[in-house]
């Protein structure tokens, strides 16, 4: 199911160049109060869960810094990971419906234009192996 929220709509592969690479385990994104977790975090628009993947974009021409990053689905069950590949902690997966949401994140020193990635879904990537084509 397409994400609802407001954003830049992006393809997934676009955006990492292939496939992301995820790492542990897909969580629910948790609501906080008073610093601990009371529940897991519905999308404001499909009431839907949330979950949340660590991924590492592959691509080399990525800027330095954003090599590792974190992406919301939108699921009503707990979405799986693909299998690792053999002898690496590394799962290949491509998002579908990604999308790329601004927001102005505040802190210390000046607020400054920053960007969350929410998906409608996750499903594995086929890897072609060296000499493929």
């Amino acid at each position: 199911m397409p994400v609802k929220k407001s954003g830049l709509p992006v393809n997934s592969e676009n955006y990492f160049g292939g496939p992301a690479y995820a790492v542990g385990e897909v969580e629910p994104l948790m609501e906080f109060e008073n610093g601990k977790p009371v529940s897991q975090q519905h999308d404001r628009d499909t009431n839907r869960p949330m979950w949340t993947v660590r991924v590492f974009d592959a691509d080399p021409d990525a800027p330095k810094g954003q090599g590792e990053v974190t992406v919301k689905i939108v699921s009503p069950t707990h979405p799986t990971l693909p299998p690792e590949l053999p002898g690496l902690p590394f799962r290949p997966v491509i998002f579908d419906d990604l999308v790329v949401v601004p927001y102005v994140k505040e802190g210390t020193g000046r607020p400054r234009v920053a960007y969350s990635l929410r998906a409608g879904g996750i499903r594995p990537a086929i890897v072609k192996k060296a000499g493929d084509s």
